[in-house]
Order: structure tokens, then C-alpha cells, then sequence
């Protein structure tokens, strides 16, 4: 880990090793004014940079290039979903100055790695993310990007500094990989209105800042501690670290002893998993709770326990996702005030400063909303910026949209709605029109579920 001055986890993701081979090449121009001021686009404090005109930003037109990764896609959305696409514009892709080598893409291994995506027709605006889970920058490409491109904003994402499950290991002392996170984040923020800027002669007149998991957690920490940087925000399911609990070390313990058969349905209940979320839990099994908890435990507790994960947490898909035994027996509180500490220097307070749409699935078992996201809502309110908040829960939405395949008569996708709000904060921002007070946002008995969400329509108040 070293800045320039000058999750969730599927298996496809974790032991995705990125996009082999060279740097991406200079692509055919398309036309003069497509390419246009490309030569002045220089990305700020960047170690490494490099340019291309695309005909199509799109995943569409960027399928099996080097300018995207499916592979750190994985997962996220589900089949059917309908993605724009012939969104021509510039892509810039490099890294800023970082002591780290967990990404490889490219073929660079170098960490802090970024891209940026400006479109011909810009609005105006521009559109910022960090990665979910420990993926890379190009992992919300289909969920997100896609979509902001065809709306005519320009598009940052960051791999946040480090990924993969053995991103414990960057940094001198508890906690620094996550710090590092949100510097990345603020860094690739700047940067990009920078290059923005250069790109089209006048700066940004919006940026918002959001993301999925802990991109969500991105989008939180972002506008609580730089609103001065975004003029608003929208948090899908974003991860929440609070110094006294409750944080991802509170809940996953429990999903551990039970995948180790020393928890009881009651036990899932109270660290706040949802009823009739049941049918999720073997999948989460498998996938996801033994590996979350053990690699955040190392992350914010390495001394709890130094043999497990160790140096790393497995080099088989067998070995990354098995959980550490002694996890199952993790208590957050009995820890030293030492864990506290490192969790604090990235703990959410509520303090928000700019408005936020905050989303989460009522089926969420991975970050269960009743220790997570209900949680920052009543901190939103209790720093007095609930005004600056709306907080939706759909209902049959889960932590990745692409279960949504194996249950469709069970789950609904988030993607639809995530898109409603992002245009609801759109709305809220730029034409002073307030969304929808907080609400459930039911499971539609007919109609598109794929491709459409209606947020405005009647539904259950947030209790």
C-alpha cells in the first residue's frame, strides 16, 4: 500500500486472476471529433496510463476485449437483465503509484489500477464506484456502467487498492487495507473531474458516488467525510463497520457456528437474518460466510487467530472458502480495544452530508439489513440528516441479483430498482423533486421484474 501524493464473494470472483496478457491497445479512431482532445486527457498523479476510442463503452461492444472482465462480473446480474449498448467515447485505464501487486489485470500487477470512461454525448455529469466485494474495477461494468454511459455521464471506477481474499495482507497495521479503500475512492474522484475537465473544457456540473456492497459502504463513507467532492449518492446493500458493532464481525461468527453445526436457527435470528431467508443459507455455505468472516477477522484481528487464514487464505477454491474453525467462536465485543480501534479509523457515523438513497433486500444473507442497513438508517436520523435520507427495502431481493436465476419464484433482482433510484436521486438533485418517503418496495404480481422497479408506487412504510 502506498498513495501518490507527488464480499461479498461468488467462487468466480474470488479466484478470478483478471484479464491476462498485455496492456490493452490503442483502438481504431472512429472519426475526429470521436477522438478528439484524446492527446489531453491525462489522469492526474497517474503512474500508468493508457488511452483508447472505442466504438462501444458498452459491455456489449466490450465483450472478450481487454477493456472489461466478465469473469469479475460474475454473478452480480441476473439473466434476461436488458443492458444499453453503442455508447462511443474514449476509455483511459491505468494505475496510480501503490506498493501493492494483488491485481493483475493486464498482465501490469499493480495495484490502485482504475478506469475511466468518457463518452461522446456527455450530460454533464459524472458517475463514481468502487469495486464490490474484493473485485476489480471492472465488476460493476454490466450493473452500472452500462447504464450511466447510455444516460451520457462519464464513468471512475476503482479496484480500491487491493483485492482478492488475501487483501488482509496489504498494509502495516489492522485495518489499513480498508483505510486504503476510501483514499482510493477520494483519490479516483478527484482525479477523474480532473480528466473530465480536460476531456470536454469545463468541469463536471454533478458527480454522484455510488456502488453495491462495499461499494455501497464506499458511497456512505464518501459522502459523509467528502460531500464537498459528490452532490449525491446511492448505496446498494453497502457493507456497515461501526467501532462498538454492529459490523460484519458480529453477525458472520453465527453463520460460521452453523455451517459448523454449533448454531441453531434461533442463533441466525437474533444476529439479525431474516426469516424465510432460509433457503439461501447452503448456498451462503459454500460461497460465502467462512471466507467473509475469516479474511475481514484477519483484517481488523490478525492476532485472534495468526494460523488461520495465515499468509494467505488458500491457493484451492476448497481452501478460500472453507471458514476457519475458531471463527465460529468469535466475539467481537470480548476482543481488545485494540480491534475496536482499527475498525474506528473506517467506521460510518451517519453524518452524511450530501442525500443518499440507501437500497437493500429483505433476503439479504450475506449482510443481513437488520444489522446493517436499518442500523445506518437510525444513524442517518440520529445525526439529524434525515432529510438528506430515503432507504428502501425490496422485498425478495438477496445480496447478488444473480441467484435471482436458480429462484425465480422466490427472488427478485435489485438492479431495476437501483436504476428507479438513481433516477429518483437525480431528480431529488437537480430538480428539487423528493423521492418517495421510506418505504418496501413489494414484489410486482405482474410485469417485468428483470428490467423494471416502480419506486413510486405505493408500498409498505419502513418501520
Amino acid at each position: 500500500m502506498r498513495l501518490s501524493r507527488a464480499v461479498p464473494f461468488l467462487v468466480a470472483s474470488v479466484l478470478a486472476a483478471g484479464l491476462g496478457g498485455s496492456a490493452p491497445a490503442a483502438a481504431t479512431a472512429v472519426g475526429e471529433r470521436h477522438c478528439a482532445r484524446q492527446d489531453l486527457v491525462l489522469v492526474p498523479g497517474a503512474a500508468f496510463q493508457q488511452s483508447a476510442c472505442l466504438p462501444d463503452l458498452t459491455t456489449t461492444g466490450l465483450i472478450g476485449t481487454p477493456y472489461t472482465d466478465t469473469a469479475d462480473q460474475a454473478g452480480l446480474t441476473a439473466r434476461g437483465t436488458r443492458t444499453p449498448a453503442g455508447v462511443p467515447g474514449l476509455q483511459i485505464d491505468g494505475y496510480f503509484p501503490d506498493s501493492s501487486h494483488f491485481n493483475a489485470t493486464h498482465g501490469w500487477r499493480h495495484d490502485a489500477q482504475f478506469v475511466i470512461r468518457l463518452p461522446d454525448r456527455w450530460n454533464g455529469g459524472l458517475v463514481v464506484t468502487g469495486a464490490p466485494g474484493t473485485r476489480k474495477q471492472y465488476a460493476t461494468d454490466k450493473a452500472i456502467s452500462d447504464q450511466v454511459l447510455a444516460l451520457g455521464y462519464a464513468y471512475a471506477a476503482t479496484d480500491k487498492g487491493n483485492s482478492g481474499a488475501d487483501f488482509y495482507r496489504d498494509g502495516e497495521r489492522p485495518g489499513d487495507a480498508v483505510a486504503e479503500w476510501n483514499a482510493r475512492t477520494t483519490q479516483l474522484t478527484r482525479a477523474a473531474r480532473t480528466a473530465v475537465t480536460r476531456r470536454y473544457g469545463h468541469a463536471p456540473r454533478r458527480t454522484y458516488m455510488t456502488g453495491i456492497s462495499n461499494g455501497g459502504y464506499l458511497t456512505r463513507w464518501q459522502l459523509e467525510n467528502h460531500p464537498e467532492l459528490y452532490d449525491g449518492g446511492v448505496d446498494w446493500e453497502g457493507a456497515l463497520w461501526t467501532a462498538r458493532g454492529p459490523n460484519l464481525l458480529t453477525s458472520l461468527p453465527t453463520a460460521v457456528a452453523r455451517m459448523l453445526g454449533s448454531a441453531r436457527d434461533e442463533d441466525m435470528y437474533a444476529a439479525g437474518f431474516a426469516r424465510g431467508s432460509e433457503f439461501l443459507w447452503p448456498y451462503h455455505e459454500q460461497a460465502y460466510w467462512g471466507v467473509t468472516q475469516k479474511i475481514y477477522r484477519a483484517e481488523f484481528d490478525p492476532a485472534y487467530d495468526p494460523g488461520c487464514p495465515g499468509p494467505s487464505a488458500g491457493t484451492t477454491p476448497e481452501q478460500i472458502l472453507a471458514p476457519c474453525p475458531t471463527d465460529a467462536r468469535y466475539d467481537y465485543a470480548s476482543r481488545p480495544a485494540s480491534v475496536r480501534h482499527a475498525v474506528a479509523r473506517v467506521a460510518l457515523t451517519g453524518r452524511i452530508g450530501k442525500p443518499l438513497i440507501t437500497l437493500h433486500g429483505d433476503l439479504d444473507a450475506l449482510l443481513p439489513k437488520a444489522a446493517d442497513s436499518d442500523v445506518y438508517a437510525r444513524m442517518v436520523d440520529a445525526s439529524g440528516r434525515g432529510m438528506l435520507h430515503r432507504y428502501y427495502t425490496i422485498a425478495g431481493g438477496t445480496h447478488v441479483d444473480g441467484l435471482y436465476d436458480t429462484y425465480p419464484d422466490r427472488l427478485r433482482p435489485i438492479l431495476p430498482c437501483y436504476r428507479s433510484a438513481f433516477d429518483a436521486l437525480v431528480s431529488w438533485v437537480e430538480r428539487g423533486t423528493p423521492p418517495p418517503a421510506d418505504r418496501t418496495v413489494g414484489q410486482p404480481a405482474s410485469g417485468d421484474v428483470l428490467n423494471s422497479c416502480a419506486m413510486s408506487a405505493p408500498g409498505t412504510p419502513a418501520g
